[in-house]
């Protein structure tokens, strides 16, 4: 059974995850007002750093894979 997604798609998930969960983890910050927000910050502001981790993690798979090709 072949797997639906490329690693390309993987990449730009995780990329957009990762810049909707930093804007998210900045906005709730106490800087920008009262929030009521029911979210445990420090879980999302590490969610977002992990995602954001592993997508330049596929970045450098990706260029590796380029240097490696010619």
């Amino acid at each position: 059974m072949n797997f639906p997604l490329s690693f390309w798609d993987i990449s730009l998930w995780l990329a957009v995850t990762a810049i909707i969960l930093l804007t998210t983890s900045e906005l709730t910050s106490p800087y920008y007002g009262k929030t009521n927000l029911l979210i445990n910050k420090k879980r999302l502001k590490n969610a977002a750093l992990t995602t954001g981790t592993l997508f330049l993690i596929t970045v450098a798979i990706r260029i590796y894979e380029i240097i490696t090709s010619t």
